[in-house]
């Protein structure tokens, strides 16, 4: 049943940012009988959100901590039954598909870690030989012996999203649901009085709702300002480039420490990915097209003679050891946050909508959400940065 929300007449929440995490956690309010209103500084799903691959899985899981696994985890259950009721709602496939995932050149280390964690977690995996040929869709008589072979280990059950139809079914689903979206609305201020935010001044004048969810990804600490305390969110660029094959040569995801492929239903093939901490500079450089490009078709000949479709940049909300911060805030009675999940956004945002909506209504949480309570206090340690130094549908 739709839980009864105080307010009448002003709007029970206002959530700030439609990236992914913003978009998941306005339609999931709105499923619960809450009126919201949905503040985008830019448009619906032009950031971090879009820019991403769409991997449903930690790169790699046993070099991040339990906690940032562990809602990954989580939330990747929820993926088949949610994105197929978002699909039967807004008509728009999202194309989630159980693709599995090959980790290229392990070490003996990795492998021995790889094995232990996965043990641990009853998560399969094992070794299986990738081949790989340029000549592989035209020559299909070519033998094995003929072709380049990787070793990996392969993790089947990883599955793989695409994150700008995800998007575009989000939008749809909070318009079905009468939820207001407005787009191009900077907030440049939160107003506050008696420990309860009271406003929101923004690009289109003042804001008031009941409630307040800041979910502004890579700019969530920013807009804060003095009410971050000391949430420490800050941009990370990543940069991807897109290839288009008549038939792509891959079924799996293939990883290889920072960098990855992704292979689409229709031959698109994505490449990523830098980590680059320039601030809020979002501008695409020769050298990451180079180091990106020249990965990609050292790995996959076929892409040697291909041009890019696409070279494009995001900015991620990095976050300390990459433990995202969902929960209300330690002063202010009336505000929450949702943010910092860095490269995990599309892959936390199901499973982190849920808990916050748990926290909201009191209501018992899957597993303890301390870790995601804890981005208020102070840290000793920088936090830690994973990986290697327009809007078509990729």
């Amino acid at each position: 049943m739709p839980i009864k929300w105080k307010s009448v007449v002003k709007k029970d929440f206002i959530v700030i940012g439609a990236g992914i995490i913003g978009l998941t956690m306005t339609a999931r309010l709105l499923e619960a009988g809450a009126s919201v209103t949905l503040l985008e500084r830019n448009t619906v799903g032009s950031e971090a959100s879009w820019a991403g691959g769409g991997i449903l899985s930690t790169l790699f899981p046993w070099d991040y901590p339990e906690s940032v696994n562990q809602l990954t985890m989580y939330s990747t259950s929820l993926y088949p039954h949610w994105t197929a009721a978002l699909e039967a709602q807004t008509g728009i496939d999202p194309e989630y598909q159980v693709c599995g995932l090959h980790i290229l050149h392990p070490d003996e280390n990795d492998q021995a870690r790889a094995r232990n964690w996965c043990a641990a977690h009853a998560v399969a995996i094992k070794p299986h030989p990738l081949f790989l040929d340029e000549d592989e869709l035209v020559n299909t008589n070519k033998s094995r012996s003929d072709q380049s072979t990787h070793a990996t280990l392969f993790m089947p059950s990883v599955a793989q999203v695409r994150n700008p139809r995800l998007l575009r079914a989000l939008k749809i689903r909070i318009e079905q649901l009468r939820g207001d979206i407005v787009e191009h609305c900077e907030v440049s201020r939160l107003n506050s009085r008696d420990l309860k935010v009271t406003g929101l001044q923004t690009s289109r004048g003042q804001i008031t709702g009941d409630q307040y969810i800041v979910a502004a990804g890579a700019w969530s600490s920013q807009l804060l300002g003095e009410h971050a305390l000391n949430l420490d969110i800050r941009p990370i660029r990543g940069q991807m480039l897109l290839y288009k094959l008549p038939q792509s040569p891959i079924q799996s995801v293939l990883a290889e420490r920072a960098h990855y492929l992704i292979p689409r239903q229709d031959g698109h093939i994505l490449v990523g990915s830098t980590t680059e901490d320039t601030g809020f500079n979002k501008n695409t450089t020769i050298k990451a097209r180079i180091q990106l490009s020249d990965w990609a078709g050292n790995l996959l000949p076929a892409l040697k003679n291909t041009l890019p479709l696409q070279h494009w940049s995001g900015l991620r909300p990095a976050s300390y050891r990459d433990i995202p911060t969902i929960s209300r805030h330690p002063v202010l009675k009336n505000l929450y946050i949702n943010s910092g999940h860095f490269r995990y956004g599309v892959t936390m945002a199901p499973g982190s909508a849920e808990i916050l909506l748990n926290e909201i209504i009191e209501r018992t949480q899957p597993f303890s959400i301390s870790p995601y309570q804890q981005g208020w206090q102070p840290v000793i340690h920088s936090p830690a940065i994973k990986g290697a130094s327009k809007n078509s549908e990729f």
